[in-house]
């Protein structure tokens, strides 16, 4: 699986987490962060949208935004199936 990578927290003083990255094939997003384990927190966003076993929720500091976009508007000039 080959995914498109757009970048890594610039502010992030070990180089690593989190990430942004869309898979060229179906235009989905993937997000690498930090796993929330604030239990008010998950009990909000459960109450939105319930979180499946199989799901979990991660944080991306605001900073990101740039990065974010930037996969989003890559999209916007792909269509599903585009490599």
């Amino acid at each position: 699986m080959a995914l498109a990578f757009y970048g890594k927290d610039p502010d992030n003083p070990g180089n690593n987490c989190p990430a942004v990255f869309r898979d060229p094939e179906t235009g989905d997003f993937l997000f690498q962060g930090a796993t929330v384990t604030d239990p008010e927190v998950l009990a909000w966003v459960n109450e939105k949208s319930p979180i499946l076993d199989s799901e979990s929720v991660v944080r991306l500091p605001a900073r990101m935004i740039e990065i974010i976009m930037e996969a989003c508007r890559d999209g916007l000039q792909r269509t599903p199936g585009d490599v």
